[in-house]
This record gives structure tokens, C-alpha cells and sequence, in this order.
């Protein structure tokens, strides 16, 4: 018999996330349900259901949450590259017994044709630029700062929304989601002339046309490797995040 006492906190932060949250309430509409973002982004949507925004205050503020608002189940379907918000919510669940589920999204791949080269880091990647090269960096804003002193580069940046601190006088800024078609990425690239893609390897379909048009143009990619994070049961779709909820909310107890 499905329980109905439980709370689900939803770690939102791809697009992913968004879909689980209609999925969710829909699909278990007797659990309580509520989405956090951390607040990097303003333009939120609505999804209808109870929503908190910013952080908890690291590791012990996750857990406070945790107790006072009784959650049962955390996922996390944060971006691949937020490293310190799953390891905190791994080490919340443990020290407060709670489930955890985290969406792992398959990474990207390379495909013939591509000219990829790998890096540990965003720091490794603006060392390894060539001079004079024209770089589209496609890494974050919260990144970005990691490769101004590159002045001997000109960059083309994306971003959702503005930097922190000013850029480069001689750098592009775009404002802006990544466009999921390879035509208009394939215009953007040529049309800046640009000679490297900086990028992290998210995974999805959302972002991946500047892959593809990155490849119809042989252009190198300097792809950022994704950060090692704890152990967790992962899914790596929202369908299997749904599967796995399941099993929860059926459990006896």
C-alpha cells in the first residue's frame, strides 16, 4: 500500500528537474512535494508546486532542513557540475537516514569526427588555449572569471544571466539559453570565427547542438571533465527516477 506521509525535496537545476516536479505531483499526488533552486538563476518557472529558493547553508543547514521539514526522500537532479550541493545532500541523507536518489544524466560522448580534448578542470582548460585563439566558452557564469586573464584570446560568451564582474572589452557577451538547433549554433560559430568550444560535458539534448555544429565545422573541443561525486542510488532519466520513487513510497513501514 502506497504511503502518503512522505516528503519528497526535489534538488532542481536542469531541465530534467522541471519535468520531475510536474511528474511527481502528478503521478503521487497524496506526497508532499517541494522543489528547491538554488537561486542562480532568477528567471524561475512556476511549476505549481511549493517551491524555496537559495541555499541551505552547507552540510548542517541541508540537515536542519531535512529534520524540521520531516523529508523522507531527497532527489537530486541538480547540473552535473554542482559537486558541492550533491555531496552535501549525500552526506545529509547519511547522517539523517533519509533516501536519496540522484539523476545522473548519461554523458556525452564522441561521435566520428569530432576533435575533443580532454581536461580536468575549467582551470585546465583556459591554460590550455592557444594563444590568439577565439573561444566560445559555453561553461557558466559562475566559471567565466577563470579565464579573463586571457587576454591574448578573444571569447565568445553565453550565458543565461549576466556576469558577476565586467568581461574583456574585446569579448562578446550573449544573454541567452543555448540554442537546440545545430543550424543556428553552426551560424554563431562561424560567424565569430571562433576556433575552440570550451565546454563542460553536461550531457542532455538541451545543449548538445554546439556539439554537433562544433564537429560540421572540425573545430576542437576543450571538454571539462565531470567531477567525481560519492556514491548514491542514480537513474539516469527522470522515467527511472519515477520507477525508484515508486519502490519508495511502497515500501513497508
Amino acid at each position: 500500500m502506497t504511503r502518503t506521509n512522505d516528503h519528497i525535496l526535489l534538488l532542481a537545476g536542469t531541465t530534467e528537474a522541471r519535468q520531475l516536479a510536474t511528474s511527481i505531483a502528478r503521478r503521487f499526488a497524496g506526497i508532499r512535494l517541494t522543489i528547491s533552486f538554488a537561486g542562480v538563476v532568477k528567471d524561475l518557472p512556476d511549476l505549481g508546486v511549493p517551491t524555496r529558493i537559495g541555499g541551505f547553508g552547507g552540510v548542517d543547514g541541508l540537515v536542519s532542513y531535512l529534520k524540521e521539514e520531516d523529508v523522507s526522500l531527497i532527489i537530486d537532479a541538480t547540473h552535473p557540475f554542482a559537486a558541492h550541493m550533491s555531496r552535501h545532500a549525500v552526506d545529509a541523507a547519511r547522517r539523517t537516514n533519509t533516501g536519496l536518489i540522484r539523476l545522473e544524466r548519461p554523458e556525452w560522448h564522441e561521435a566520428d569526427g569530432d576533435r575533443w580534448h580532454h581536461v580536468a578542470t575549467t582551470a585546465d582548460a583556459a591554460e590550455a588555449l592557444p594563444k590568439n585563439s577565439r573561444a566560445f566558452l559555453s561553461v557558466g557564469r559562475k566559471e567565466i572569471d577563470k579565464f579573463t586573464y586571457r587576454d591574448d584570446c578573444f571569447a565568445l560568451v553565453r550565458m543565461i544571466e549576466p556576469p558577476v564582474r565586467p568581461l574583456p572589452d574585446h569579448w562578446h557577451l550573449i544573454l541567452e539559453r543555448p540554442s537546440k538547433s545545430v543550424d543556428a549554433e553552426h551560424h554563431l560559430l562561424k560567424h565569430h570565427k571562433i576556433t575552440h568550444l570550451v565546454t563542460k560535458n553536461s550531457g542532455g539534448a538541451s545543449s548538445y547542438a554546439k556539439i554537433e555544429a562544433a564537429r560540421q565545422l572540425q573545430i576542437p573541443v576543450l571538454m571539462i571533465k565531470r567531477p567525481i561525486l560519492p556514491d548514491a542510488d542514480t537513474a539516469s532519466s527522470a522515467i527511472e527516477v519515477l520507477k525508484l520513487i515508486e519502490r519508495f513510497v511502497d515500501r513497508p513501514g
